[in-house]
């Protein structure tokens, strides 16, 4: 038997209750504000563009994030102080911009490490000023793969080819021969802030960036045939006056000894077709015998010829 007991509705029990449900709406608020919190936090992709004094590119740019069909990003602008308009760009877009700051900064590499401080995705991206994402549905054709790194494929400029690794695998001579294109690599978010970008170079930071944790922490990776990015050419990485070559060599003194990089710069010009011909041809003594003699005669014929 249930008993029920009606209280008088007096001022003071009115106000008892009235206490009681404000408390309870403030602790539904901090709840959903929590949870809208929680899941802003735990997004699978964080895109982080890097702009200075390219106010077209940066609204290209801001234009095919803001095209993705999958929402399930966040996106962070880093500008370095541009004096172009670039700011009045960003100001347009804001209410579609989860984080952005505009300063001074020491460079590209400067910058992006910024990024990636802010940064709570899963997976961060650089999709910087001038580039673009292929095509709308780029980030939902990415969710089945788990590797820490995942790397597509560009196009550069005009060009109707896509760039990029093409192999399964990936070892250090195909990181001697080519550096992979930060716009199709999605990177798991604790890879960057285990391994920041250096700082002390200008262009090849994520080259470096890559054999530290490739090569080194042996981290997994997926190559894929997706077309992520139309890569803008107009960059400093493509316009390097001849820095790319010096920060090569500085990069592999400070990660190699002298002994390796030797052996490594000897294979680096041999394609991979040559390298597996050559170890079928020369399995046995007699086979290594007929393609020494077969080579010297190549080479006796090429050097007459010039």
């Amino acid at each position: 038997m249930q008993i029920c007991i009606s209280l008088p509705l007096t001022p003071t029990t009115s106000m008892f209750f009235l206490q009681k449900y404000k408390k309870k709406q403030k602790e539904a608020l901090f709840i959903k504000k929590n949870y809208i919190f929680a899941k802003k936090k735990n997004m699978r992709f964080s895109v982080i563009t890097i702009n200075y004094n390219n106010k077209e590119g940066l609204e290209h740019t801001i234009e095919s994030v803001l095209s993705q069909t999958n929402k399930d990003y966040e996106y962070i602008i880093i500008d370095g102080g541009s004096t172009d308009g670039s700011m009045d760009v960003i100001k347009t877009y804001q209410d579609h911009i989860t984080y952005w700051l505009s300063e001074k900064d020491q460079g590209v590499y400067h910058a992006m490490n910024k990024g990636v401080a802010h940064a709570h995705g899963d997976y961060l991206i650089f999709m910087n000023s001038g580039d673009r994402f292929y095509s709308p549905d780029v980030l939902s054709s990415l969710y089945e793969y788990q590797e820490d790194i995942i790397c597509g494929k560009v196009l550069k400029g005009d060009s109707s080819r896509p760039s990029g690794h093409h192999k399964q695998i990936i070892s250090l001579v195909d990181l001697m021969r080519a550096s992979l294109p930060h716009q199709a690599m999605f990177i798991k978010r604790e890879l960057l802030l285990k391994h920041p970008y250096d700082e002390n170079y200008k262009i090849l930071s994520d080259w470096k960036f890559s054999i530290e944790t490739i090569i080194f922490d042996n981290c997994s990776f997926r190559n894929i045939d997706i077309i992520v990015a139309n890569y803008d050419t107009t960059g400093i990485s493509t316009n390097s006056n001849g820095l790319l070559p010096k920060e090569r060599e500085l990069i592999l003194k400070e990660l190699f000894p002298p002994r390796i990089t030797i052996d490594y710069e000897r294979l680096t010009p041999v394609d991979d077709e040559l390298l597996d011909q050559s170890l079928l041809l020369t399995q046995t003594v007699g086979a290594r015998k007929l393609v020494k003699s077969f080579s010297n005669f190549v080479l006796k014929f090429i050097n007459k010829k010039n």
